[in-house]
């Protein structure tokens, strides 16, 4: 027989531990990741008195790929579109904490004299907090509906977010080992560019191929594309000086805008769970005993950094973001504690090698602590929030609850402000994406042409096929927005906008004209002046030419529709609010969700016989059934079981038509059970029956009694499916169906 390789007997092994450490973690309602993480101390070279791993090294690539799948499984639950969702409350709030907790941990770190680098990732590990365990403490404590609870939560998913971002900077000032702020901008830039970039050509290109290929795909070949697409990203990040986490997040926040989302999501997460496993069981074989009662002082002094930073800075940044004083605290107060990113960053430090060994113990101490404190602060926060309120100065309450109720974001934005958002979004998306192809061009494309087609005419090929190809994106940054709704009317409403309306388009037409003459420059030596001709008389091509208008307005409408394809999805089928329900409040109306009942005693009439806009004062906008939405329903139309009604009204009348939706029910009575019991029953047709020679229609069996001839049997022959013309003759045996009380009524007819 041969031999078993290592690496498979290590997985055994951490799994075999992993799967019993989780059921035991789970018997103490404790998070599971803390039981991969014993198991990984149990499994590991510090325990002598346990079975250890043999192949360290392949264990440690396979948590490599763990981190990869947690994070692309990270970005398929977030979506660009939630950061304009969580308000500007979670963006104050998590860049304070995120600021304030980085600084206290370099500043801890400084006092125990540890270095640089070493301080510097202490500080990024103890600024987020774990969306996973404090999840899971206002579940069990039955706090999820709560305000502060979905505060908090917003707070986390920024988090997350930024922890990314985070990252990527701290390999870059690992990689340099240098924090100057010229060094790290550019690094910031940078990222800022690719991200864009890979955004808007990812958005742009998966959904499409996601569409064309739907009927192709089951779900294993959904689930091997997904993870081609992820680990595609990882290695294309790789190769741009980036991590392999931020292309693996990258691919999935890509990949969330997609209708197939919540399916990847379901395929990838046994993937996730293995791979995480083995990551977080890897966190705990570096786990030495010996070491954390060493480092029992900065243990006991992060403890507390993290437990205090994170509460009196995370009460800070929601009072900040204009809460009021009671909500901040409570909030502050679920965010003491450091999560599943602490471990990434920690393993980010030691594969770079850059931070030192004993920081990976000391963590995981600390993230084991400040667990099991997390449920008791969630429970402290409401009776300190109450004794603070009470204590505090009549002055600073009535300041906080000024500021608090002052504080309110400007929904109506001036018409400037409209206009130069719009157009600054416009030339950051298309020169991102027209730097690109130029790069792309010079470097790949410019060197394959000229191989073939040397001199002259390779480079005028090389120009004019790179400026074909940007021509859409540079009339989009020239043309766009100069007929918009907010330039005609800056440009009626006052005479004195009008130069700076055409100072913006010509700003646009001179950037577009730098793009044009870099290209010339790059592969001619043409001087300054005829390039710039040459690029002026292109660019009037361009914004003349209706070909390339309806290319540009054709590629905008793809990213659009590919980016809101979710969306209209779900509003079709329900699962999100169309737009203008937010424009139904300024009339004091309300769109609204009901789900008719299995049982209800409306199912099956139709909306004229309901009267149910006439007698509530409602509207039925839409009735969604399974995959169908009828919208505007006419009073033809039937209600089914399971029907989703959306409906306008006040808050009054909705409530008045949601109780005798929940009231008109049929209630189980006992007595039904016998009543609609069926029943198969014969009977024999002799001379004397008032069915004889009669047709099975004529015969009113099923319309006058209500039952349904199963089989005939006739001269010894049965007939299964009888026909309703077929003649009842002397005897027949009649085999029929129905309720207890119809069949012996049938029966009794007979005699």
């Amino acid at each position: 027989m041969s031999e078993i390789p290592s690496l498979i007997i290590d997985l055994a092994l951490i799994l075999v531990v992993a799967a019993l450490m989780t059921l035991i973690f789970k018997k103490l309602k404790q998070p599971l990741v803390l039981g991969y993480i014993v198991a990984g101390f149990l499994t590991g070279p510090h325990m002598p008195y346990t079975a250890n791993v043999l192949n360290v090294e392949g264990i440690k690539t396979w948590a490599e790929i763990g981190v990869i799948f947690l994070l692309f499984a990270l970005g398929l639950e977030f979506s660009p579109k939630k950061i304009m969702k969580v308000g500007g409350t979670a963006i104050v709030a998590a860049c304070t904490i995120i600021f304030c907790m980085i600084l206290l941990g370099v500043g801890v770190g400084l006092c125990f004299g540890w270095s640089k680098m070493d301080c510097l990732f202490l500080g990024g590990m103890i600024a987020m907090s774990s969306t996973t365990i404090i999840y899971k403490a206002f579940d069990d404590l039955k706090l999820r509906n709560k305000y502060f609870a979905g505060l908090v939560l917003s707070i986390l998913i920024l988090e997350d977010i930024l922890a990314v971002v985070l990252m990527v900077m701290l390999s870059t000032v690992a990689v340099s080992n240098n924090v100057e702020g010229t060094n790290l901008l550019m690094s910031i830039l940078k990222l800022a560019f690719f991200l864009i970039l890979w955004f808007v050509v990812g958005i742009f290109m998966i959904p499409s191929i996601l569409k064309y290929c739907h009927k192709l795909m089951n779900d294993e070949t959904l689930l091997i594309l997904s993870l081609a697409l992820c680990l595609s990203m990882v290695v294309i990040a790789s190769q741009a000086g980036f991590s392999a986490a931020l292309g693996a997040f990258i691919m999935g926040s890509i990949l969330s805008e997609t209708i197939e989302a919540e399916k990847i999501e379901k395929l990838v997460e046994p993937v996730k769970n293995l791979f995480g496993t083995v990551f977080f069981v890897s966190v705990g074989m570096i786990v030495d005993p010996s070491m954390i009662v060493q480092y029992a002082a900065p243990i006991l002094a992060i403890t507390l950094a993290v437990v205090l930073g994170q509460t009196m800075f995370g009460t800070f940044g929601v009072l900040l973001s204009g809460q009021p004083l009671k909500t901040s605290i409570r909030c502050g107060f679920s965010l003491g504690q450091i999560g599943e990113f602490a471990f990434i960053i920690a393993s980010l430090g030691i594969s770079l090698k850059v931070m030192d060994g004993f920081l990976y113990p000391i963590v995981v101490a600390v993230s084991v602590i400040t667990t099991f404190i997390t449920p008791y602060m969630i429970k402290a926060s409401e009776p300190v929030s109450n004794w603070i309120d009470n204590k505090i100065p009549d002055s600073w309450n009535r300041f906080l609850v000024g500021y608090s109720s002052g504080f309110a974001p400007v929904n109506k934005e001036s018409m400037w402000r409209k206009l130069i958002t719009a157009l600054l979004r416009i030339i950051i998306i298309y020169s991102i994406v027209t730097v690109a192809i130029i790069l792309i061009s010079i470097h790949f494309v410019n060197p394959f042409l000229l191989h073939y087609i040397p001199g002259f005419w390779g480079r005028l090929l090389s120009v004019s096929f790179t400026v074909i190809l940007i021509s859409p994106f540079l009339r989009a940054i020239m043309m766009k927005k100069n007929h918009s709704i907010e330039f005609m009317s800056l440009w009626n409403d006052n005479s004195y906008n009008h130069g700076l309306l055409v100072s913006t388009i010509f700003f646009r037409i001179m950037l577009a004209a730098l793009f044009v003459v870099y290209i010339i420059s790059h592969y001619f030596r043409a001087r300054i002046g005829l390039s710039i001709g040459i690029a002026l008389v292109a660019l009037i091509i361009m914004s003349l030419s209706r070909p390339l208008k309806r290319r540009s307005i054709l590629i905008e409408r793809i990213f659009v529709r590919n980016f809101r394809r979710r969306d209209i999805r779900d509003e079709y089928l329900g699962r999100k609010k169309p737009a203008y329900a937010e424009n139904l409040l300024t009339r004091d109306l309300h769109l609204t969700h009901f789900v008719l009942p299995n049982e209800s005693l409306w199912a099956g009439k139709t909306l004229q016989e309901l009267c149910i806009s006439k007698k509530y004062g409602v509207y039925i906008v839409s009735i969604i059934r399974g995959n169908c939405r009828i919208n505007i329903p006419g009073g033809s139309e039937r209600l089914f079981p399971n029907d989703r009604m959306q409906i306008i009204g006040t808050d009054e009348e909705l409530k008045r038509l949601e109780e005798d939706i929940n009231n008109r029910v049929c209630v189980f009575d006992e007595s039904m059970l016998s009543k609609g019991e069926m029943i198969l029953r014969q009977f024999v047709i002799d001379t004397e029956s008032v069915f004889v020679d009669k047709s099975i229609k004529e015969s009113g069996i099923r319309d006058k009694y209500r039952c349904l001839i199963a089989g005939l049997d006739r001269k010894g022959e049965s007939i299964v499916l009888v026909n309703a013309n077929e003649r009842l003759q002397k005897d027949d045996t009649v085999w029929v169906v129905g309720e207890h009380d119809d069949v012996y009524r049938l029966i009794q007819s007979e005699q």
